[in-house]
């Protein structure tokens, strides 16, 4: 179950990330779809629509995150929990090398992994953005 969230507090959360989905850094502009608010803690596991738990988000990242906080990485007792934007620092869990994005981190490793960040078409997307100064 999702609850919606009104139109102001909507519009906090994006100026908020600088119109940049918070988990792949990719700007609301350079995709045709439009972007989500998150629910960083989703709304079955206990989260509200506080602007604490919300995060902007471009579907794929939405998507693929869905209502989880955590995933395995190595093994099934290696669990590891998701990047959480309101309380991590991007610059300190990621880095971008020619479109693909770089853990440093374990929260980094899992996030790429869950949240399929280094597809194909999504690195292509980042190299061409980055050719023209829209990606960092």
């Amino acid at each position: 179950m999702k609850r919606s969230v009104s139109a102001k507090t909507r519009r906090l959360v994006a100026e908020r990330a600088n119109y940049r989905c918070e988990y792949c850094q990719l700007h609301e502009d350079d995709l045709f779809l439009s972007f989500e608010i998150d629910h960083v803690i989703s709304v079955k596991h206990g989260g509200g629509n506080e602007l604490a738990n919300l995060a902007y988000a471009c579907p794929h990242c939405n998507n693929h995150k869905g209502s989880d906080l955590t995933t395995f990485l190595d093994s099934y007792d290696d669990i590891v929990i998701l990047f959480n934007p309101r309380i991590h620092k991007w610059n300190e869990h990621f880095s971008s090398d020619k479109g693909q994005l770089i853990a440093k981190t374990r929260i980094g490793q899992a996030s790429i992994k869950l949240l399929r960040l280094n597809e194909p078409d999504l690195i292509i997307l980042r190299q061409l953005l980055t050719q023209v100064g829209r990606y960092k």
